[in-house]
């Protein structure tokens, strides 16, 4: 067993100094003046001051005990704050602070906030056994801000970071959104993620703009926004919060951001819809035509009455579907609107009526797709779970130098695990050529073979969106490539490159095969049901002579 890895004291430091500088040389012509300053003075800070301000940034909230400002690596906290506080790096906190100071008790702990509630002197002390949350509700309701802060302040020394939001920003344009932190960093380091290596001087600029920065900023700090209200706020507010927002920001976004707050609308959208607020639902659904939008919309009108909107909009839908689940409801959402007072049956269910049957022992209602499985093997049969999995491995393990090509100019920093149009019609459209190029050059099972044991055994380990390693992976996707022919393979994955969302699920649960007969099998028991896309895959899979079934499961009692 290898030793553990042990990072050094201050490795958080370096991490930080290196993305500061990556940010500067990548995006420095971007930044506004107060923003290169302050990567100027940070620079300038000694050592110990500097990992004490990083310490902060990195810990959630803005204002801090210095008592809790102790690390083994920073030899003296206190002269580091002092130091810090004079570089304006930090400050104490006084008059200055905002009106809302509800960041400044959730800073503290239960035990600190009743000893500045005993120092208040209240006519009747709070039970000891009060919850945090009920505590600094009381506090809030009971004293105006400034005497609760001068309680804290006389009971606690406390230091404020500064430059919040320009080390928020620095992290941003690193990283590109406001998911990824620096514990990335971290889980490289100890090996517990292993990423695609590439040539820092081809990586490319996410944002080419200040306006897209800006842009991408107000999106992310919107959606924050929203998470936040949904815990404070009724639906009416936010909705008509977030519709004014939106009104003003619209239009004027820029292109490349768009797609950002496509996916905000259809969240707060559903949010709407499951707060029974249909009405404001379906305006915010008509803002947006990306998935599922029309969908919604077409349940939406029908549920208010408006019928005809609603048969007009599915069959938009089906003339010209963004994906299968559109392409199905739209046909089956016609059916019930046309024939209202009938039972329509769903082409879904239709499906799952013309399926096979096998018959398996109760005990593994479960693990269905397990138990068929052994259902196949005990009849002579090889079998593997095929779901998704094989299939997204044998499209990453092929092209994977096209998906991370930094020519694209879709990879944006080191540690980048997705390409950043991997889920845009923008993956498709740049790499169709060189997609169509290198399938179109195996001529035989196994010259692909060839090529996915190549490149299993170069990049085992290594992050990809598409590939899920484990050990028998291999066996299973030359498996696959064996039993299909070249224009199969080659149809199914230019398939899956149109809609890398989509169009990488679905695919049938079981693969089984015995002498020159195989089959993938969607498995079914009797309470499930067929999604869209499993039937899509169903169909196509027809289509082009790849054998696929339907099974339905009926227990052994």
């Amino acid at each position: 067993m290898s030793d553990a890895i042990i990072l050094p004291p201050k490795y958080y430091l370096a991490y930080f100094d290196y993305l500061a500088e990556f940010v500067r040389s990548m995006y420095g012509h971007l930044l506004r003046d107060d923003e290169l300053q302050f990567l100027e003075a940070y620079q300038r800070l000694p050592e110990d001051p500097r990992c004490l301000f990083i310490r902060m940034s990195n810990r959630k909230g803005l204002y801090f005990k210095t008592s809790s400002l102790s690390y083994a690596e920073i030899e003296d906290p206190d002269r580091a704050i002092r130091y810090l506080t004079e570089a304006g790096f930090a400050k104490k906190p006084g008059d200055d602070l905002p009106g809302d100071i509800t960041p400044v008790l959730e800073m503290l702990t239960k035990s600190d906030l009743l000893e500045v509630t005993a120092a208040l002197g209240p006519v009747i002390m709070p039970a000891k056994s009060i919850k945090k949350p009920d505590l600094t509700r009381w506090l809030l309701h009971e004293y105006d801000a400034g005497t609760l802060i001068a309680a804290i302040l006389e009971s606690a020394d406390i230091v404020q970071v500064e430059h919040a939001d320009t080390v928020a920003l620095i992290k941003f344009l690193f990283f590109g959104n406001h998911n990824d932190d620096m514990t990335e960093f971290v889980i490289r380091d100890l090996g517990h993620v292993r990423f695609q290596s590439f040539d820092e001087e081809s990586l490319s600029r996410k944002f080419e703009s200040r306006k897209e920065i800006d842009d991408a900023l107000l999106v992310a700090y919107l959606k924050d926004t929203f998470s936040g209200m949904v815990q404070t706020r009724s639906p009416q507010e936010i909705y008509e919060w977030f519709s004014l927002n939106h009104a003003e920001i619209s239009g004027s976004l820029s292109a490349t951001v768009v797609p950002a707050l496509d996916r905000l609308v259809l969240k707060v959208a559903g949010w709407a819809e499951r707060s029974k607020l249909y009405a404001s639902a379906l305006d915010l659904y008509h803002l947006i035509s990306v998935p599922p939008a029309r969908e919604r919309k077409a349940r939406l009108l029908y549920k208010l009455g408006y019928g005809e909107e609603a048969a007009s909009l599915c069959l938009e839908m089906t003339g010209s579907p963004q994906n299968a689940d559109e392409l199905y409801f739209g046909k089956d959402f016609y059916e019930k609107i046309s024939r209202s007072k009938k039972r329509v049956i769903r082409q879904t269910t239709l499906a799952l009526h013309d399926a096979d049957v096998i018959t398996l022992p109760v005990a593994c209602r479960y693990q269905v797709e397990a138990g068929a499985a052994h259902h196949f093997m005990e009849e002579g049969y090889g079998a593997f779970f095929s779901e998704n999995v094989p299939w997204r491995s044998i499209f990453g393990l092929l092209f994977w130098d096209i998906i991370y090509d930094t020519n694209v100019q879709a990879i944006h920093h080191p540690l980048q695990r997705v390409p950043s149009d991997f889920f845009l019609p923008d993956f498709y459209q740049k790499r169709e050529h060189m997609l169509r190029e290198r399938i179109g050059c195996f001529s035989s099972p196994e010259e692909i073979k060839d090529v996915l044991i190549a490149a299993f055994e170069e990049k085992f380990g290594i992050t990809n969106v598409l590939v899920g390693w484990h050990e028998a992976l291999l066996d299973q996707v030359l498996t696959i490539t064996r039993l299909l022919s070249v224009d199969q393979l080659r149809l199914v994955l230019m398939e899956m490159a149109t809609d890398l969302k989509d169009k990488t699920r679905g695919f049938p649960d079981l693969l089984i095969w015995k002498d020159d007969y195989y089959s993938f099998v969607e498995i079914k028991s009797p309470t499930d049901h067929l999604s869209a896309r499993q039937l899509y895959w169903q169909h196509f899979f027809r289509e082009i002579g790849i054998s696929s079934r339907i099974v339905r499961v009926r227990w052994d009692i």
